[in-house]
């Protein structure tokens, strides 16, 4: 193993505290479909928005984010940033439709709208996406991070994730699902915030001790949100102004506004009013990745660009094991778990809400 005992035991000591934590939580409140696939309808606008945050911040994000901000920049987090708009409009536009509806599932909305086929086929689609897109990328990246720091063989990390994570979703519900999501939040955001902090501490080792010197050291436009259609070279900037103008909206407004994983949060807010803030919290929480999961990546191609090389994939990894102190990389090590943990039970539940109600029922 690259991390020692000390830090193995915080982060499995996390995997039982939190599978007990959501055990406790959905415990004797399961009566109705209602109770177990939408916590009884009872979800204030804080545990929404950070269930909709949780949910959304995979391991694919924390590693991602950095490895990315490594390879081209800042410009990468206008993925987060242009998220707060999609969130606004889930919150203003999308949620008072769908509270008043009174609806436990999208496909239940389209029924209503236009017929029972088109229920039907979102039903299935939308298991698909929650199968592939948010459980089978997130469980193997994931996976592989573990293998980097424990040793621990891919298919066996995915198997003692994946009981742990259904355990409590399939035993607690929406309920133990939110509740375990509002603590992975905080988990993540310590964790992202060591890793920053820990990097900036480090910089006048590497002679960076200004803004002036940082950029010296950097690649060009790795701190501009803003890049051109056209590189120096001539060549199409993949991450262009245009294209996140023009392509993102596509993007955000299903994966916000109609992604049963995403939207099912919502529709278990207590009132209208938690069904509207809960996303615009969530919007705020998206300001943050670009300064805690973006940025990082900047500094570690400037701290251990020798290290990581052109495999930037290994960016957040090295940055955990080469800056921060026994016990540390444990906790954040276990907020990588969060991470993971939080996107799966999200996308386990939703797909269990969709197969009894939309496709058995």
């Amino acid at each position: 193993m690259l991390i020692n005992s000390l830090d193995l035991v915080i982060v499995v000591g996390y995997m039982i505290g939190i599978l007990v934590i959501g055990i406790i939580a959905g415990r004797n409140r399961l009566s109705t479909t209602n109770d177990y696939f939408l916590a009884g309808r009872s979800l204030n606008w804080l545990m929404v928005g950070a269930a909709l945050f949780a949910t959304n911040i995979s391991t694919i994000h924390l590693i991602g984010l950095a490895s990315d901000g490594y390879r081209v920049g800042l410009v990468v987090g206008n993925f987060e940033w242009m998220a707060a708009f999609s969130l606004i409009l889930l919150g203003l536009i999308f949620a008072p439709f769908y509270f008043k509806s009174k609806i436990t599932t999208l496909p239940e909305y389209l029924e209503k709208r236009y017929s029972p086929h088109s229920r039907t086929f979102l039903a299935f689609i939308a298991v698909m996406s929650a199968l592939l897109v948010h459980i089978g990328i997130s469980l193997y990246a994931g996976a592989k991070v573990f293998e980097y720091f424990f040793n621990i063989d891919v298919i066996y990390s995915i198997t003692i994730i994946s009981v742990v994570t259904a355990l409590y979703t399939v035993m607690g519900g929406l309920r133990a699902v939110v509740v375990t999501e509002a603590i992975q939040t905080f988990i993540l955001l310590i964790g992202a915030l060591a890793v920053t902090i820990a990097a900036l501490m480090a910089l006048p080792s590497v002679g960076i001790n200004n803004l002036a010197d940082l950029k010296e050291a950097i690649k060009p436009d790795q701190l501009n949100m803003l890049h051109s259609f056209r590189n120096n070279q001539g060549r199409l900037n993949e991450y262009s102004a245009f294209s996140m103008i023009l392509g993102y909206p596509i993007l955000g407004i299903w994966y916000w506004c109609t992604d049963q994983t995403i939207v099912q949060r919502v529709l278990g807010a207590k009132t209208k009013h938690d069904a509207q803030m809960g996303p615009l919290f969530a919007g705020f929480l998206k300001l943050l990745p670009v300064f805690f999961m973006v940025f990082p990546g900047v500094l570690g191609y400037v701290l251990f660009k020798d290290i990581i090389g052109s495999d930037n994939d290994l960016t957040l990894p090295v940055m955990i094991l080469q800056l921060l102190p026994t016990g540390m990389i444990g906790l954040v090590t276990a907020g990588l778990l969060a991470a993971l943990m939080s996107t799966i039970a999200g996308a386990l539940n939703s797909s269990a809400t969709l197969v009894a109600v939309d496709i058995v029922k």
